[in-house]
């Protein structure tokens, strides 16, 4: 009997903590959405194509993962151009002749052009990398957008041309929201949720 009340107990904590846990995830998506926003970023994106310009997206971490998933599904999925910069050859190798704060901006002295677009993502926005990255992309006149989460005035955001932002501190909960930001800018751009993919 006490096992079972124990499990009980669990039960409920377990519980409370999921209600809470889907509430978070209403309010950012479904309460306070920001369609206009989404439109925006949706809109500059097509534009980048439009001008024959890449999207070159970067992060670090679980971001720098959703920027391969990003950059393929971009590519493969809506026709648009787009690489990410997460090879780790590239990233030690400019690691180590420049430093880990200055990799990015390295990077995209490689690899963007005048008419790409750089796409920021970061749950902090205030990865040095990317800001060091950012400032080099903005004294280049070459557009920026980001998609961050925590502080609402973080550098990352307020250096970027466009911004999605997640009003949260939850690392696990905005990288998931990252994700469904560009997964439904990506059919938004197809015009319908559900295709083949062959």
């Amino acid at each position: 009997m006490k096992h079972k009340k124990s499990n009980i107990k669990t039960f409920n904590q377990h519980k409370v903590f999921l209600d809470n846990y889907w509430e978070i995830y209403k309010r950012i998506l479904i309460e306070n959405r920001d369609d206009n926003k989404i439109i925006e970023f949706k809109n500059s994106i097509e534009e980048t194509n439009k001008n024959g310009g890449k999207l070159i997206f970067v992060g670090n971490g679980a971001s720098a993962s959703l920027s391969s998933h990003a950059a393929t599904d971009f590519s493969k999925q809506a026709n648009i151009k787009s690489i990410a910069l997460n090879d780790h050859n590239l990233i030690t190798a400019l690691s180590n002749d420049y430093g880990y704060e200055f990799w990015v901006e390295n990077a995209l002295k490689l690899y963007a052009e005048k008419l790409d677009r750089i796409i920021f993502i970061s749950v902090s926005g205030k990865s040095q990398n990317l800001i060091n990255g950012i400032d080099y992309a903005n004294s280049m006149n070459i557009e920026t957008s980001s998609l961050t989460g925590s502080l609402e005035n973080n550098p990352l955001k307020q250096k970027s041309k466009n911004n999605l932002w997640v009003n949260s501190k939850a690392y696990n909960i905005v990288e998931s929201v990252h994700t469904i930001w560009i997964t439904l800018i990506i059919d938004l751009i197809i015009g319908y949720p559900e295709y083949e993919v062959n």
